[in-house]
């Protein structure tokens, strides 16, 4: 909004609608198209409405606007710094006839950008509703301390915490590119009611697309505090006033022209994997272990038998460390995000893919008194001729941590199933893909929590005759000897083994 307004400042009418996608324009990557509607009361401009949408494809080099291997935005697909998509209530027909021409899938991607519209007309109506029940002067007091009083509530609750700095590092595995590991350090420095999160030694700026830009990074460290704080604080702009964020210029958390980010959605996952490792320093009883590291983009492209262009995009998720009190969540996605799975008759029915495999995966989930959440498989063959494939995964040679002594959680993997042989493929890679073979792929699991010699017997048994837990885990992992025709506890071998095992450590 910020952008928007330095570069219309007074230009703003009511009719006007106004559209961007560009990273470097105060957006996020180039499939996510802002959608903003100013809100007028009596020719008073009173508020935005606004919507943002992850689009199917937006041009670029690849089906789906996202390949690892991007090197400049410029690949990544069409860029639109903010400018009018409806003015004084007349739409650009301009930009939709260019729009239409540089994307693959048009007659999806325009009417997803009038659903946008739609959204934001809803949202207008409702403030109007709102304003015309009380009146302007009530709504505006009323929004300004709404505000101020998440602003207050925050800073109450970080003057309690203990003072100092707490530093945490993580990794990506790769920049995309085949590159070393891509380093990603904060330092938290809690002082007063302020925070500050500081990146600086953070690696540089990726030569592939998982870089991101800060607004993104900002995003990452509030969905961080906010998940820390008491649930009765709302959700609202006050929330990052405390916050103080440092963001080296040319870095991975803050790249600079003409950096690509169509992939960033893993970068911004391992920031709040970063911000909660230090955290957990100093708020151990509100922060769970990592978890799987953030979804897994799965982007199958090409043409049907007709020549149409079709483009199949997953966003394959789960699952979450194990918490301070509890069990890692299996299959749920990941605290930064809202995505779900594709259900697999749709998918089957829209595309020209098969579905060969789906669920959970036993003994992948990080050891500890809670267990880390399991790993997601899915596997899926092609049913037509050689097309696009693009992965986007992480978290092999970095697994997700474990917290309080839990275990890690197990790794990442991706096979292509050929006719003759089987490949193993990298995390992050854009290939080509054979009629009727198959790609696999297994998430990381959640990491654990706490001491697994510590886990309730009970709860291990469960585990197993649930098959989330092999026998052979609940003996090597937890010390959990169970009777292999019942798979109930032997409490006596159990102390015994248990016993043993703490000797050693």
């Amino acid at each position: 909004m910020e952008a928007l307004l330095n570069k219309f400042g007074n230009d703003i009418h009511e009719g006007d609608i106004f559209v961007m996608n560009d990273p470097f324009d105060g957006g996020m990557h180039i499939p996510d198209i802002f959608v903003v509607n100013p809100i007028f009361w009596k020719s008073e401009r009173v508020a935005f409405a606004v919507s943002t949408a992850h689009h199917l494809d937006l041009g670029g080099r690849l089906p789906g606007s996202s390949a690892c291997e991007n090197t400049e935005i410029f690949q990544d697909g069409f860029r639109i710094p903010w400018l009018k998509l409806f003015d004084a209530g007349q739409p650009n027909e301009t930009f939709f006839t260019l729009f239409r021409a540089n994307i693959r899938v048009p007659h999806m991607t325009v009417g997803d950008v009038r659903a946008q519209l739609a959204a934001c007309h809803i949202g207008e109506r409702a403030i109007h509703e709102l304003i015309g029940r009380y009146d302007v002067e009530t709504f505006h007091s009323c929004a300004t301390d709404l505000v101020n009083y998440t602003e207050q509530l925050i800073r109450a609750e970080i003057a309690t915490w203990p003072k100092g700095q707490y530093s945490f590092t993580d990794y990506l595995d790769s920049d995309g590119c085949g590159g070393p590991p891509v380093k990603f350090h904060v330092t938290l420095t809690v002082g007063g009611d302020s925070l500050t999160a500081d990146f600086t030694g953070t690696s540089p700026q990726m030569r592939g697309a998982m870089n991101c830009t800060l607004s993104f990074v900002i995003a990452a460290v509030a969905v961080c505090v906010r998940s820390v704080l008491q649930e009765s604080v709302p959700n609202n702009a006050g929330i990052f006033r405390p916050l103080k964020i440092i963001a080296p210029p040319g870095t991975a958390v803050n790249a600079v022209m003409p950096a690509a980010s169509s992939m960033r959605g893993v970068t911004g996952f391992r920031l709040v994997d970063t911000v909660f490792g230090a955290l957990a320093q100093f708020l151990p009883d509100r922060v769970f272990a990592a978890g799987e590291g953030g979804n897994t983009l799965v982007i199958i492209g090409g043409q049907r038998a007709d020549r149409r262009s079709y483009v199949y995009y997953e966003l394959l998720t789960g699952t979450w460390g194990a918490r301070p009190d509890r069990d890692g969540n299996d299959g749920l996605c990941n605290i930064a995000n809202i995505a779900s799975n594709i259900p697999i008759e749709q998918a089957e029915c829209d595309y020209p893919i098969r579905i060969e495999r789906y669920g959970l995966v036993r003994d992948s989930g990080g050891a500890g008194k809670f267990r880390g959440g399991l790993s997601v498989e899915r596997e899926w063959t092609l049913l037509q001729s050689e097309t696009h494939l693009a992965i986007r995964s992480d978290r092999r040679t970095h697994p997700p941590y474990g917290l309080q002594g839990g275990g890690n959680g197990t790794s990442s993997n991706n096979i292509l199933h050929h006719a003759d042989h089987d490949e193993v493929l990298p995390t992050m890679i854009s290939t080509r893909m054979k009629g009727r073979e198959r790609i696999y792929h297994k998430q990381p699991g959640g990491g654990g929590y706490g001491d697994p010699l510590e886990r309730v017997p009970a709860a291990v048994a469960w585990d197993v005759k649930n098959d989330k837990v092999s026998l052979e885990a609940a003996h090597e992992q937890y010390g959990v000897i169970l009777n292999e025709q019942t798979l109930e506890v032997d409490e006596a071998a159990t102390k015994t083994v248990r016993r043993q095992m703490r000797s050693r450590h």
